[in-house]
């Protein structure tokens, strides 16, 4: 039987671009350019090397989001992924993590799977919850946070290192994990799997199809919500130090004055 592996990716707004929120208080991805989130390049590198060493196995690419986010998608299609879901609807606009993670759990269930794999957060919302969110909607072992990931005889085993200590972890399937960006390079995309990736199917998918209420979604659905946002303040100029003998006690009694030593 074939090894089904679900990878969860995510479009995200370019962290080089000028971000900035709405008047809703949600990130304005219309005037930055967005891309698969490069923590999640690291999940679907480890899912391409799970396939890889497995005797039969699927790589699917699940993304929520706007139109745009089929970028995300054919991106990792382009890695090697063997085909993609994207889930979208308006009611879906500000949708927080708890949120995220029903929808995700829905259509993880609707695609099938024996393997979900995640990456450690995402490079927008930083939050690192998601992986446990869908794991206990899908009442299924998690094993998050891994450095190292393989499976075999229809377990999950993985590495996770800690400050003070690493672990070795296993978890019968199916199962979530996350992977950390310690886990492997993510490889490049080649021209030919550019290529390739534009005949590769996208099942589109909306709230009707994973049977889920606008209201449990949605800003209006959200458990958490942004009460208040200002601008960062602009860079003021630093403070110059000449040495003319006596640079290393002005700087000690700058250090100082900023409680810094």
């Amino acid at each position: 039987m074939s090894l089904r592996i679900v990878v969860c990716v995510k479009y995200v707004p370019d962290a080089t671009g000028d971000r900035h929120f709405a008047d809703d208080l949600t990130v304005d991805r219309d005037d930055v350019d967005g891309l698969l989130s490069e923590l999640d390049e690291y999940a679907v590198e480890q899912a391409l090397q799970i396939a890889e060493n497995a005797d039969d196995a699927e790589v699917t690419v699940l993304t929520v989001g706007p139109e745009d986010a089929k970028d995300a998608l054919r991106k990792a299609l382009s890695m090697g992924a063997d085909k993609a879901v994207h889930v979208e609807d308006d009611d879906l606009h500000g949708t927080d993590a708890i949120g995220t993670s029903l929808v995700l759990a829905k259509a993880v269930e609707k695609t099938g799977y024996d393997l979900v794999v995640c990456g450690m957060a995402s490079t927008d919302g930083t939050m690192g919850v998601l992986p446990a969110l869908l794991s206990e909607r899908l009442g299924v072992p998690q094993v998050t946070l891994l450095s190292e990931v393989s499976v075999e005889d229809g377990k999950v085993t993985g590495r996770r290192d800690g400050d003070a200590a690493t672990e070795q972890l296993e978890a019968a399937l199916p199962a979530v994990v996350s992977v950390t960006d310690q886990s492997g390079e993510a490889r490049y995309p080649s021209f030919k799997g550019i290529m390739a990736a534009k005949k590769k199917p996208v099942e589109s998918l909306d709230l009707d199809d994973l049977d889920i209420d606008a209201d449990e979604v949605g800003l209006e659905g959200s458990w958490t919500k942004v009460d208040e946002a200002a601008e960062r303040p602009a860079r003021t100029a630093g403070t110059i130090v000449k040495d003319e003998g006596e640079g290393a006690k002005q700087l000690a009694e700058f250090l100082a004055g900023q409680k810094f030593i």
